[in-house]
């Protein structure tokens, strides 16, 4: 159950980061191409590790992947972060995408714990 909730919330933002990174590299005022690559590579990495944790071969290999997905969350969380610190994206967006992103950093890492006692 959690694990297809999670799956579901990690396509949904990778959907929002591509969108952000449109914004980014396609806005007149814009034009930031750097963080906006970096964001897109880690944000959209989450749900395809979730989806091959979901196929895995064996629990170590469900663990592995969840515990990458958990990783690259971390890393889309920092820069989140630095987008937002630097002004090029909004407070608001800034917080809607952080708020999201740390949802699955909290199921993640919940995943990951409890598939570790097993």
């Amino acid at each position: 159950m959690k694990q297809s909730i999670v799956k579901d919330k990690s396509k949904q933002f990778a959907i929002r980061v591509v969108r952000l990174y449109q914004y980014l590299t396609e806005s007149a005022s814009q034009k930031e191409y750097v963080l906006a690559r970096q964001v897109l590579r880690s944000g959209t990495s989450i749900g395809a590790n979730v989806k091959e944790a979901l196929r895995g071969q064996s629990p170590a290999d469900f663990t592995a992947k969840m515990n990458i997905a958990l990783k690259e969350a971390s890393e889309t969380e920092y820069w989140l972060e630095l987008l937002g610190e630097t002004g090029y994206i909004e407070d608001k967006q800034s917080v809607s995408m952080l708020d999201d992103c740390r949802e699955l950093i909290r199921m993640l890492m919940s995943i990951v714990k409890s598939t570790n006692k097993l």
